[in-house]
């Protein structure tokens, strides 16, 4: 999407999923990215705000639709996607896998399928269009009694072997969460759109990108909360970093280090 410059560089935004290949429970996608209806015809599906303020590249060889062919795998592979949260850039490609179980968190679920939206961005972020075909929704509410480094409302996913956790993270969006992923000795943390910028995390040196903070304030249903999910994030890195990766969607320094670029 639109290039981020920082520290004398820049790199084009991106806004990434995660494919995980599980012994039982087929392939699981954490966020779908941009679909294939988006990028064939974005003028239905696509907000005109998020067309300019985004300026995405449309290819459908970036979809996670043809990705998952290319390393020989069908949709129906997909049998479960997670979704961090209802905005278009990451809930575009459902109609790529109509079969797949939709795992949310039940706050988000219903504001995105409102007939209205109370904020003023809900037009914006929040497209019908991609969800037309009636997914196959499966909500959660936080409930305290699992824990997760510290996080107590964490939900497991339902009728998943995976160690697959949904961590409240609300803030961007009234039931925005991440999700953390067991990965043999590790855990990953994709924290959706939780904190924009790497730096906003880091436990030493806390500070933002001046043009994703204001996208960050623009997007927000919830400053004060979403501001201490930063801090809650920096302490997470900073007692259990060995332990835990922490990364955001649309960073594109960040994905560069999973990518290799």
């Amino acid at each position: 999407m639109r290039e981020i410059e920082a520290d004398g560089a820049s790199r084009p935004a991106v806004c990434h999923c995660l494919l995980l290949e599980t012994d039982s429970d087929g392939l699981i996608l954490i966020d779908t990215g941009l679909g294939t209806p988006d990028v064939t015809t974005p003028e239905r599906t696509l907000s005109p705000e998020f067309l300019g303020r985004a300026q995405p590249v449309f290819d459908l060889a970036e979809t996670a639709l043809h990705q998952i062919r290319r390393l020989g795998h069908e949709a129906s592979d997909v049998r479960h996607i997670v979704l961090t949260h209802l905005d278009l850039d990451h809930a575009g490609g459902l109609p790529d896998f109509p079969d797949a179980r939709v795992h949310l968190m039940d706050a988000e679920h219903r504001t995105a399928l409102a007939s209205t939206g109370r904020h003023p961005e809900d037009r914006i972020r929040y497209r019908p269009a991609q969800w037309a075909h009636h997914p196959n929704w499966v909500t959660y509410t936080p409930q305290r009694g699992e824990s997760w480094y510290g996080f107590d409302t964490v939900r497991p996913l339902e009728n998943i072997d995976a160690e697959v956790f949904l961590v409240p993270l609300a803030g961007h969006t009234p039931g925005h969460t991440a999700v953390a992923v067991h990965d043999t000795d590790h855990w990953l943390l994709h924290c959706g759109d939780a904190y924009y910028f790497h730096t906003e995390v880091d436990p030493d040196n806390p500070h933002g990108h001046p043009a994703l903070t204001l996208l960050e304030e623009a997007t927000e249903v919830d400053r004060p909360l979403r501001i201490a999910n930063h801090a809650r994030l920096r302490e997470l890195v900073r007692l259990h970093g060995a332990e835990v990766e922490v990364f955001s969607s649309h960073d594109p320094w960040e994905y560069a280090r999973y990518a290799g670029a």
